[in-house]
């Protein structure tokens, strides 16, 4: 038998079982989501609650740790005054103060994403909505 025979053969068998089990996908009975599922909705007071705790708790508890750090670093460096030790505690303290620093500024780009969040869902539906009005006036005839 010849490739090209061979070839014919198993297309035609793949085109016979694929009319013959032929199915349509269907989706999940329940798939989440809608009015009253929390998988899909957006709650503005836990979100203004976690916005709130950033802001009371974990931002000042990140301070405090940082300013701990900065005075027991401090004390080192100073009692180390000449040695490589000071050089590198000191380099460490600097790479440690920036990084504090980064995690504040994360901190508050989240603690404001939190609060924005419900400002952004409204204005997401409505520049949605908009964009299927001119579908909807076909459909009404207008």
């Amino acid at each position: 038998m010849s490739f090209q025979d061979e070839w014919a053969q198993d297309k035609s068998a793949a085109i016979e079982r694929q009319s013959s089990s032929m199915q349509l996908n269907q989706v999940p009975a329940d798939q989440g989501g809608g009015p009253g599922s929390p998988d899909l909705a957006t709650t503005p007071e836990r979100k203004k609650k976690a916005a709130n705790t950033i802001e009371n708790h974990i931002q000042p508890d990140v301070k405090s740790a940082a300013d701990a750090a900065d005075e027991g670093t401090n004390g080192a460096v100073t009692e180390f005054k000449g040695w490589d030790t000071a050089a590198g505690l000191k380099k460490a303290h600097e790479h440690w103060d920036s990084q504090v620093k980064r995690l504040m500024a994360r901190l508050d780009s989240e603690k404001v994403a939190l609060r924005n969040t419900s400002t952004l869902f409204r204005s997401n539906d409505i520049v949605t909505g908009a964009g299927f009005a001119p579908a909807q006036s076909k459909v009404s005839g207008i």
